[in-house]
């Protein structure tokens, strides 16, 4: 092997990542994508059965991350990211067995079949057992899957810290979260057709599965690059090129033990959870929220061709946030700014793109094309923005600290998640009661309205409060 010119399997490494991410955002999808048109006519959900699964599956998410990311630190990036996806892909796969325990529970027949269990549940005339039994279920598949999918990301941005010096990694970043909007675009050309012509249960099976074809590829790719054979010297200088000044003392911190309360001293902490739990909820509002918005406001369903249309044409738009990642790195190298500097600026950038998310109902009267754009262009907005505030990370703390930071953020992200969709699915309900009325929209549109207000403004508000936290880089010394 030429040792002079440098190879680039930290590429390989990023995508797989970028792979990881795109099956964790599938399974998270499929959902939302079923939950509405397929599901809810079976179990009788309401918007609020349906905000009560997503709001609880982000509180699980929040309070395993703050897990994850310590026992991914502890066990490594290997054999932590493996253990992730084999817990969510059980998890995915349960959901579609909630029916079959639904019926086996409420009738104590539990050797039925997909179709038996639909038809014993639909002659049930207690809706209201149906519908408590059947989301406490799904409420436990959320459980597994969120558990899991919490080792994502705290793995992610270790294994990026580990593969690439700090000027690459929003870049690398932002291309593998890009496998979130991969996700998200592949889930309505998919798990819609999927669910239609087999059956809701097997979109989370065939969905689920996929990542245990992806175990097979990081089991036998991925080793630290100082033991990887398919990273030379030359690359491996590259990768290692923030360590060559390290002193003896800051080497010798990267090994010492932290306690995990330890890390609650520091303003910088406390900034990436901030930021974290203004925004981590907008994305995941439009997620769980975009295909029933279509549905209530517009009568689009997620089954039909016009809404997978729609949704795909939305996540489409936030592909160009791969870009996202670029931009910090214009601002170190041509306008000589240090890293955090140069990511906080192009961050409040990305702060004023979701604004535009405040016309999307105003002008959606046009066309339903224009909230769809719209929002669309401020999740690419949120996904540059994730990808740069996770880079703030690997800025300000040293690599044994990533994994627990991130999944101390990933906490405050999940709360924040977790009242955005318990607030919307209770606001809603009440919009559609009460025929409520709100700067001239009524009913669930008015609901919209209301949350759509606050996504527009919430990443200013983040990126004020982080930058008094933090004016300046500090790097953190553990």
């Amino acid at each position: 092997m030429n040792n002079n010119k440098p190879t680039k399997y930290r590429w390989s490494i990023c995508a797989l990542l970028f792979f990881a991410t795109t099956i964790n955002y599938l399974d998270r999808q499929v959902l939302s994508l079923t939950w509405k048109d397929f599901i809810s006519p079976e179990f009788h959900w309401t918007n609020s059965d349906y905000g009560d699964i997503t709001a609880l599956f982000s509180i699980f998410y929040a309070v395993s991350l703050l897990f994850a990311g310590r026992f991914v630190d502890w066990l490594g990036t290997k054999k932590g990211f493996i253990w992730a996806i084999c817990i969510w892909s059980i998890g995915a796969i349960l959901h579609a067995f909630c029916g079959i325990a639904t019926a086996g529970y409420l009738t104590g027949n539990w050797f039925l079949n997909f179709e038996e269990s639909k038809s014993v549940i639909m002659k049930i005339s207690d809706i209201g057992l149906v519908i408590n039994t059947s989301v406490v279920l799904f409420i436990f598949a959320r459980f597994v899957l969120a558990v899991g999918e919490a080792g994502n990301f705290p793995a992610a941005i270790k294994a990026t810290a580990e593969y690439f010096p700090k000027k690459d990694r929003a870049l690398a970043t932002s291309i593998f979260n890009a496998g979130s909007t991969i996700g998200a675009l592949i889930a309505p050309i998919t798990i819609p057709v999927i669910a239609k012509y087999y059956g809701w249960e097997m979109s989370f099976i065939i969905i689920g599965a996929l990542g245990f074809v992806w175990m097979g590829f990081w089991i036998f790719m991925y080793k630290n690059p100082e033991k990887h054979p398919k990273v030379n010297e030359s690359e491996l200088e590259y990768i290692l090129q923030d360590t060559v000044h390290q002193t003896e003392e800051q080497k010798s911190n990267e090994k010492s033990k932290v306690s995990f309360l330890a890390y609650f001293k520091y303003k910088q902490t406390w900034a990436f959870a901030f930021g974290k739990f203004m925004t981590d909820g907008v994305w995941w509002f439009f997620l769980f929220w975009m295909p029933a918005y279509l549905s209530a406001v517009y009568d689009i369903k997620s089954s039909d061709t016009q809404g997978q249309l729609a949704i795909f044409v939305l996540y489409m738009i936030t592909l160009v946030s791969i870009y996202g990642g670029y931009l910090p790195t214009f601002f170190v190298e041509k306008k000589g700014m240090d890293p955090y500097e140069g990511r906080m600026r192009a961050m409040l950038i990305f702060a004023f793109i979701p604004l535009i998310v405040l016309f999307a109902q105003p002008l959606g009267h046009i066309s339903y094309w224009i909230p769809v754009i719209f929002i669309g262009i401020a999740a690419a907005a949120h996904q540059s923005w994730s990808a740069n505030i996770f880079s703030t990370v690997g800025d300000m703390f040293p690599k044994k600290a990533i994994a627990t930071v991130t999944g101390i953020g990933g906490l405050a992200g999940g709360l924040g998640s977790f009242f955005i969709n318990k607030i919307s699915g209770a606001l809603f309900d009440r919009a559609k009661e009460t025929h409520m009325t709100f700067m001239g929209f009524e009913g669930e549109a008015a609901g919209y309205f209301i949350i759509f207000s606050f996504c527009a403004f919430a990443y200013l508000i983040a990126w004020v409060v982080m930058k008094t936290l933090v004016p300046k880089m500090k790097q953190v010394v553990l």
